[in-house]
């Protein structure tokens, strides 16, 4: 069965465009098109498509609107946002998620020709719609990309998940690493909520391109009641910090002397990514060892798998969201699977977990 999409924006050649690349899956059927907000909600209650792809900036009823209409409605239809890589765009892209969207590519910027904008778009539209379909829908694996790493299987059996035994003397906590992608900036943002300002820092991988993790630290620097920034090369890594990797820049977590410090590179991609969580993960393992604590959250692929298996071999534990609360379960689900996971718990159970394993947490101050 076709996995059925419909295509909102306001400009014909968008539309056109996206029409066209995802015609040519077979796999896709592109059953409609709709030039705004407000004929999108008709259209998405006529066709019941199994996919949106909108638009941002529209006459009459803009995408964030339409997002929010579809969610008052009870749609639960996955959509994914088109959006311009630019502060505003990225602005408007998080004002999307947190009204109900559930991902987003970005459009064609300063491409030399239509061939590479086809290119573009294809690599990080076609594995988000395979991925977040309904798995009813799915005839095949979703396709890897550099936006979205090697995904796994979708029509599968469900897996046999087997967790690690937790430690009987767990050696204290001296860093919290995080790992997230599709479905994870309100994710992150959930489980952020529930921790207090740690004793330790905090290291994160958010799948995103560069502009979207500036705004996206700010965003939460403003929400919480502790400190989120961009990682900066050389910071040291303070306790109760969070540090969010820029886009397009690998984040490392190295010793500086008795304390620890952030290193960002551009080495080579990982997983078809840049950050990486693998790459995170695996400094993590060699600069805390046995104190290093990681939570990986919904994302599509399986980055995080091999630095979880080196968090693991230096004595350190990785948890991970659940099937049923991820937006994707592709990341924590192959840690889960590999039985690497040393607890695998729904999305509001995460946060308890951490502070059960750094328990002087409770009662640390908030932002100074």
């Amino acid at each position: 069965m076709s996995i059925r999409v419909l295509v909102v924006d306001d400009s014909v050649v968008i539309r056109k465009l996206v029409g066209d690349l995802l015609s040519e899956d077979p796999d896709i059927e592109v059953v409609g098109t709709a030039i705004n907000g407000r004929v999108a909600l008709t259209k998405a209650e006529q066709l019941r498509p199994d996919v949106i792809t909108m638009d941002i900036e529209m006459p009459e009823l803009n995408g964030i609107e339409a997002v929010r209409a579809l969610r008052g409605s009870g749609n639960t239809t996955p959509i994914i946002m088109f959006s311009t890589l630019t502060e505003r765009g990225a602005t408007a892209t998080f004002d999307a998620l947190a009204a109900g969207a559930t991902d987003y590519v970005a459009k064609p910027a300063n491409v030399g020709s239509v061939t590479q904008s086809f290119d573009q778009v294809r690599s990080a539209l076609i594995p988000r719609i395979k991925g977040l379909a309904p798995s009813g829908t799915r005839t095949s694996a979703p396709t890897s990309s550099r936006a979205a790493g090697a995904a796994t299987p979708a029509s599968r059996p469900a897996p046999v998940v087997t967790t690690r035994p937790a430690p009987t003397s767990p050696a204290p906590v001296r860093l919290l690493v995080i790992g997230c992608s599709t479905g994870g900036p309100e994710a992150l943002a959930r489980f952020l909520e529930g921790l207090p300002r740690l004793p330790v820092p905090v290291a994160v991988v958010q799948h995103m391109p560069p502009v979207f993790t500036a705004q996206f630290a700010a965003r939460l620097n403003r929400a919480l009641p502790y400190e989120v920034v961009e990682a900066q090369q050389g910071r040291p890594m303070e306790p109760g910090v969070v540090h969010i990797a820029p886009g397009d820049y690998h984040l490392r977590v190295v010793g500086r002397g008795q304390g620890l410090q952030t290193a960002l590179d551009q080495a080579p991609a990982e997983n078809y990514c840049r950050p990486a969580v693998d790459v995170l993960f695996r400094s993590a393992a060699t600069a805390t060892g046995a104190g290093t604590l990681g939570v990986v959250l919904t994302g599509m692929g399986q980055d995080g798998c091999l630095g979880t298996g080196d968090i693991v071999r230096a004595g350190g534990s990785v948890i991970v969201q659940d099937r049923q609360t991820s937006v994707v379960w592709g990341m924590p689900g192959a840690i889960a699977e590999a039985g690497l996971a040393e607890a695998v718990l729904p999305l509001a159970e995460l946060a308890p977990a951490v502070r059960q394993r750094v328990p002087a947490a409770v009662g640390v101050g908030s932002r100074p």
